[in-house]
């Protein structure tokens, strides 16, 4: 049985294991600490300076609770006077930091209207921020009323649109490193590295050429971990907010894995791809087919109905008739030409137990044991 401490945290006691951290004890008790760098199975890097704490035993003194080691002796506070005063700073810094055109100043003045012209100007279009409604930083921003006073100038770095999928806006990055972390501790794609330039910082990829021309592989793995708008799916920007969506849980489709999606729906029609973080086996992350190859779905070509070829050409039939005609031709193949005539191909892009179902079917209906896979060499 593992062991358990506890500490106090706002008043009450909570249970956490040798090992935890603040954060981790936090929220395995259902308590939430906002972070904006933490990023779950990486290394806590501590550099947002949003999940800040304060122990009753050091009044003032502000620890970051992602990288503080849970002890039994401690008495935590995590909504304390100086606790709010400082994350209201760090908030407004990020949101004085860049583009941030959230609608969370407030202001009316020419400078706010200026600035908002210049962003939509610099977006190619005349909404706000591609990531209004699903941005933690714009959460946070409405639940601290943090408002930023500073109009910043046009980004020193170009947005970059080359890539087939990501999208990526300097202007917006906050330089939490997570998109580092799920690049290189999670996928370990090793493709995106934060450098420095000068008196500013940027996340690049390893050599900075665009990501088209990197090691990237395209897994969508940085988007999902960006908390802003600083990395977004090309084909949904602009196009689809939170808010017009459904979300569908399903299991991918391309491989035996089984990892676990979430189909974002608008008019029946999927616009995005995200993994579900909370479950295996994938915990959130995607391939690049998992994550962006879904238009098949609804493309005008797609076959909606079985085919049976007469002739030259092919005719739509019911489910129940081709299976029909399928079993029949089967049955007559196994009779008149004995059962090794007879062969099943499975396919790398079908569950494991559908391929499972298909040698069996080989082996005890149809008698044979030429089954073979399309990924076996």
């Amino acid at each position: 049985m593992t062991r358990q401490d506890t500490l106090r945290i706002n008043g009450r006691e909570y249970a956490f294991q040798p090992g935890d951290t603040l954060l981790d004890a936090a929220k395995k008790n259902g308590l939430d600490i906002p972070s904006l760098c933490h990023l779950a199975r990486a290394t806590p890097t501590g550099v947002c300076g949003v999940c800040v704490v304060e122990l009753a035993e050091r009044p003032g003194e502000l620890v970051r609770a992602c990288m503080t080691p849970a002890e039994s002796w401690m008495t935590v506070r995590t909504e304390s006077p100086c606790v709010v005063a400082e994350r209201k700073a760090v908030i407004k810094r990020f949101l004085d930091s860049g583009f941030h055109n959230c609608a969370v100043r407030g202001a009316d003045s020419q400078d706010w209207t200026s600035f908002q012209m210049a962003v939509q100007a610099s977006d190619g279009a005349d909404d706000l921020c591609p990531a209004w409604g699903d941005c933690q930083l714009q959460e946070l921003a409405y639940r601290y009323q943090v408002c930023g006073d500073h109009f910043p100038r046009e980004g020193e770095y170009p947005r970059q649109s080359v890539n087939p999928f990501i999208f990526r806006d300097y202007a917006r990055c906050i330089q939490c490193g997570r998109c580092v972390q799920a690049c290189n501790e999670i996928q370990v794609n090793m493709a995106i590295d934060a450098s420095m330039r000068d008196e500013n910082s940027k996340v690049t990829p390893l050599t900075d050429f665009p990501l088209a021309n990197e090691d990237c592989v395209f897994c969508g793995e940085c988007i999902q971990a960006c908390p802003v708008g600083a990395l977004v799916e090309k084909g949904s920007r602009y196009t689809v907010r939170p808010w017009e969506t459904t979300r569908v849980r399903t299991t991918c489709s391309y491989c035996g894995v089984g990892c676990q999606l979430w189909l974002h729906v608008k008019d029946n029609k999927v616009v995005k791809v995200t993994g579900v973080e909370e479950v295996g086996p994938n915990y959130g992350s995607l391939c690049v087919k998992g994550r962006f190859g879904f238009h098949f779905v609804s493309h005008p070509d797609r076959l909606t109905t079985p085919l049976i070829k007469e002739g030259d050409g092919f005719r739509e039939a019911s489910w129940d008739e081709a299976l029909d005609l399928v079993a029949k031709r089967l049955g007559e193949l196994k009779e008149t030409k004995g059962p090794d005539k007879l062969g099943v191909l499975t396919s790398a892009r079908v569950t494991n137990e559908e391929n499972y179902i298909a040698q069996k079917f080989s082996r005890a209906v149809l008698k044979t044991n030429n089954v073979d896979h399309c990924a076996r060499l």
